[in-house]
């Protein structure tokens, strides 16, 4: 392979050599993952036969002078969702279900949307053509209001048809960012050659679509916030450490950039990481990328990474490092909800550590940013403490 890695001795890699060794003990005695990874797009005519099948119910209860009903799944209820360690939150097999009738005034106008992206749907998908969420928002801005409504329906329609977003025809603009030792071919031919400079490259929109990826990293770091995947750049970390991928979500990610990560790790098993803020809302973003959500628990197959690790910025590191408590931020009401509602989580009883960590921030009542980390000096977090945690094991 091509890739000039210029990063550290061959030995500052011995523990994270020894995970994904345990990783992949770990993957055969569970025996193994499916060889698709786990991601099995539904074919254009299991899709345009679904549809039909459900136009057909429509038209079968106008015949018979009754209202026609969707009927979806409930995603929006715990009590519909199973955890298992091995794949994260998904839906249990005879969950509840809600209807949106025909007659009713409440759930009308949703009916009418339903039928509406469901007929573009089936003429994508006859068509083999795509388009964007927010191309199908345009076709009616004013009937639809807002695109969370047309993602929501988007996301009800996958479900009560149980096929996976992009068998729809429907793609989304990524918002993630990626660098460092890899290559691949996208759909249309175009090779990308992400480099560990100071550029990252935008996440494919199309991440089933890409083909041929070469990479000789050692692991792959998640990073929460933009601000700080630029900064880890600026600093020359990804050249330093070397071989290695990075990649952020900005924020919560968006379902190319989990795809991303779910693809590296179904094709190369390499150690990933999270480096998020010590708060409420970058351990629900890292638990989104480990265990998924529960509004896309329906495709979670695709999605999660139950071998995610938290590699920082931990509670427990604040008090190691003595970070002054006025670089450190209160956490407000909705903070401490939140942390109350990840700690009622089902996968929390599998990470002890996690909870540790967890119960030590609702202690002490405060919050910490990954920048709190610059008291220390302006460029510890790349050349002090992310290598350290990488070279010792830092992470639970």
């Amino acid at each position: 392979m091509a890739f000039a890695p210029v990063g550290p001795e061959a030995s500052f890699f011995e523990v994270l050599d020894q995970h994904r060794a345990s990783l992949l003990a770990a993957l055969r005695r569970g025996g193994g993952e499916p060889a698709d990874g786990g991601t099995r797009l539904a074919s254009s005519s299991e899709v345009l036969a679904s549809i039909e099948s459900v136009i057909q119910d429509v038209i079968t209860s106008l015949a018979r002078n009754k209202a026609p009903v969707f009927t979806i799944d409930n995603r929006s209820s715990w009590e519909n969702i199973k955890f298992e360690d091995s794949v994260g939150l998904q839906m249990v097999p005879h969950c509840t279900r809600r209807k949106i009738k025909s007659d009713s005034p409440k759930s009308v106008k949703n009916f009418a949307l339903i039928l509406k992206i469901l007929s573009i749907i089936y003429k994508l998908v006859q068509s083999n053509t795509y388009a964007t969420k927010r191309d199908i928002y345009y076709t009616d801005s004013q009937l639809f209001g807002n695109q969370t409504v047309v993602d929501n329906i988007i996301n009800d329609i996958s479900c009560m048809l149980k096929v996976p977003r992009m068998s729809l025809h429907i793609s989304s603009t990524s918002k993630g960012l990626i660098a460092g030792n890899l290559r691949y071919i996208e759909e249309d031919g175009t090779k990308v050659h992400c480099t560990c400079g100071t550029t990252a490259v935008a996440v494919p929109s199309n991440i089933q679509g890409i083909r041929n990826i070469m990479t000789d990293a050692k692991f792959l770091l998640i990073v929460e916030k933009d601000a700080t995947f630029q900064r880890l750049l600026d600093d020359n970390f990804c050249n330093r450490m070397s071989p290695c991928i990075m990649v952020t979500g900005k924020g919560v990610p968006d379902l190319n950039t989990r795809l991303l990560v779910k693809k590296l790790w179904d094709t190369f098993h390499i150690p990933v990481f999270t480096l998020v803020d010590a708060d409420p809302h970058g351990i629900e973003i890292m638990c989104i990328y480990k265990y998924g959500s529960m509004a896309m628990s329906f495709e979670a197959h695709n999605l999660t990474v139950p071998a995610i690790r938290w590699l920082g910025l931990l509670p427990s590191d604040i008090k190691r490092l003595n970070i002054p408590r006025d670089t450190l931020i209160p956490l407000t009401k909705r903070d401490q909800m939140k942390l109350d509602s990840v700690l009622k989580r089902p996968y929390v009883t599998c990470q002890p550590f996690w909870r540790k960590e967890m119960e030590m921030m609702a202690d002490s009542k405060m919050k910490a940013e990954i920048q709190a980390l610059t008291f220390l000096s302006s460029d510890y977090l790349s050349r002090v403490y992310l290598p350290n945690k990488l070279k010792f094991g830092g992470w639970i």
